[in-house]
């Protein structure tokens, strides 16, 4: 248990690297990519997606009902589509590890709810959790769009783009859905269920907390790389990549800034 402990932050870390966002070798391939393309992208972007994944995992954790997972998945559903079809179509940007960091505070947030955390710890009623979840939608959708739009999607079809994407996205979703339920039916089946079911969610809040500290140090060495001189080229392999002056893409006609200054 305690090497996992120690192995959890180091394997999340090189996560950050490589499980969420947009490589150069998916820019390029889009250049001239079809809508399967984008419906491609769009599922690999969720099935890769430990954030997303992480919170959709607490969301189901204590659903047994199958109207109840439906009802859950569909106000996250809607609710990161409305984002990730709006914020892409008008081009709304915010930078992505702020993003990012929000979007591990929800995976927090329902780990502690499903600890029962507002009575117990705040004795206070949690809010509706379906609006929270829906709520919770629209900021991973943000994230979603925010990772979409580091490609040259250009203007022809974009609508159908962004959709394809999503689609892939539903896809994706569905994937890791059921692969999940059928984990947690199993689980229940056991006696260890009731005993370690609130050790899972303990687990999950840290996983949470550990996303939200990657993204923090993320951003800060992305944004104030001049002010950690010792240990600059040690990241330059998770930030270099998002700013490389010469790429495949640096003659295509429409570029986006996705840093905020």
């Amino acid at each position: 248990m305690r090497k996992l402990l120690i192995a959890l932050p180091l394997m999340l870390f090189g996560m950050t690297a490589w499980g969420h966002g947009m490589s150069e070798e998916d820019k390029l391939r889009i250049l001239d990519a079809g809508f399967l393309e984008y419906i491609e992208l769009g599922a690999m972007h969720m099935v890769t997606g430990y954030d997303h994944l992480l919170f959709i995992f607490a969301v189901i954790f204590f659903l047994s009902r199958f109207i109840d997972i439906v009802k859950f998945i569909t106000a996250f559903t809607l609710g990161h589509s409305i984002t990730l079809l709006f914020a892409t179509l008008w081009g709304i940007q915010a930078n992505f590890y702020l993003i990012d960091a929000v979007i591990a505070l929800t995976v927090c947030y329902k780990a502690f709810d499903n600890l029962d955390g507002f009575k117990k710890h705040l004795d206070i009623k949690p809010p509706n959790l379906m609006w929270m979840v829906f709520i919770f939608g629209l900021i991973h959708g943000f994230g979603l769009s925010t990772r979409l739009q580091e490609l040259p999607l250009g203007d022809e079809g974009l609508v159908v783009k962004i959709l394809s994407f999503n689609l892939g996205v539903e896809l994706g979703q569905i994937v890791a859905l059921s692969f999940m339920l059928v984990a947690l039916a199993g689980w229940r089946q056991t006696e260890s269920f009731a005993k370690f079911s609130k050790l899972a969610n303990w687990l999950l809040m840290t996983l949470g907390a550990l996303l939200l500290l990657m993204q923090l140090h993320s951003y800060q060495h992305a944004e104030y790389a001049d002010d950690f001189p010792l240990n600059k080229d040690d990241h330059s392999h998770v930030h270099d990549d998002m700013r490389k002056a010469e790429s495949g893409l640096s003659g295509y006609k429409k570029q986006f800034n996705f840093h905020q200054e």
